[in-house]
């Protein structure tokens, strides 16, 4: 099963304390090139909030330098893997025999298709809310930065939260509930710090942290990551494509533009109660889960023979 796979490789607790501060610095030196580009044009200013610093760039260009930090962050990521734990990254990824990509694209497309959905039925009963921000030249630059990187970005959270510190948390509680509620309040969390929080309220970390629940779920009841990474790849990537707003912390040169001025953000709640449970259930039923206590709440047991990559 998925958390019990990292009982086959080396899973001492220092080798995760070692490659958590390994993907750290990564995600620091990933930081280096906009740290850089900010400092050369003197945007890097104490006193401006990082939404003004990233806006006095280019937007294409900002969103490049953003995501350029997770794609360093996930080869930091697979680097710890293989050289600390030495662990392959098919089993960081899933209890299958192979990668399953077929659940990858599912994943992405239940979740472009509801979003697309919900951004064209908003925008055809409040079209004042929204503006047409289709420049072609610079969307099409931001589309190839989009479908480059975007899914670098989603893939280092989840790897990070999902894979690494959901097998990590695993094997030291020997528990399935410690590592769910764990990375999902950590994924959360982190999520504090951006932009929208500041715009609707705290409220809006309901959202964060019951995203972080579905994606823990899909990965427990599905053994591996296949669901969750195209989930949250398209998830990110049809917003980045499909619509902006200027209090977002995706700011690019989409299709549309959100105009409106945001709510308290009680609607952005409403997925956790009906949307999300919805998509539970219908990726349970085409993948035929069942024991949803045993996988969610069970407890991980260490198996005996250790088959680490070094000899594998």
């Amino acid at each position: 099963m998925f958390i019990e796979q990292a009982f086959k490789y080396y899973h001492e607790f220092w080798r995760y304390l070692i490659g958590l501060l390994l993907i750290v610095l990564a995600v620091i030196i990933g930081q280096v090139p906009l740290t850089v580009v900010l400092l050369l044009n003197g945007h890097l200013d104490p006193s401006m909030d990082q939404m003004e610093m990233m806006n006095s760039l280019d937007s294409n260009y900002s969103l490049f330098l953003m995501l350029l930090t997770f794609a360093i962050g996930l080869l930091g990521i697979f680097f710890v893997a293989k050289n600390i734990h030495y662990q392959p990254i098919k089993s960081l990824t899933t209890a299958r025999k192979k990668i399953d990509w077929s659940r990858i694209a599912f994943g992405f497309g239940i979740i472009a298709i509801i979003s697309t959905a919900t951004v064209l039925l908003d925008y055809y009963m409040n079209p004042d809310d929204y503006v047409v921000n289709f420049e072609p030249s610079k969307f099409f630059i931001m589309l190839i930065i989009a479908v480059i990187f975007v899914p670098l970005q989603t893939s280092f959270e989840e790897y990070l939260f999902r894979g690494y510190l959901m097998q990590g948390f695993g094997v030291l509680s020997k528990t399935r509930w410690v590592p769910l509620i764990l990375t999902s309040v950590i994924f959360g969390g982190l999520h504090f710090f951006n932009p929208e929080v500041t715009k609707l309220g705290n409220i809006i970390m309901i959202y964060y942290i019951g995203t972080g629940f579905l994606l823990g779920i899909m990965t427990l009841m599905d053994d591996g990551m296949e669901l969750s990474l195209g989930f949250h790849a398209g998830n990110n990537l049809i917003t980045a494509v499909l619509v902006t707003a200027d209090w977002t912390a995706f700011q690019t040169n989409s299709l549309l533009k959100d105009i409106s001025e945001p709510g308290t953000g009680w609607d952005n709640v409403y997925p956790i109660l009906i949307l999300y449970p919805l998509i539970l259930f219908i990726m349970a039923k085409r993948y035929k889960w069942t024991d949803w206590k045993g996988k969610l709440f069970g407890s991980v047991k260490e198996e005996k023979s250790i088959d680490s990559y070094l000899n594998s």
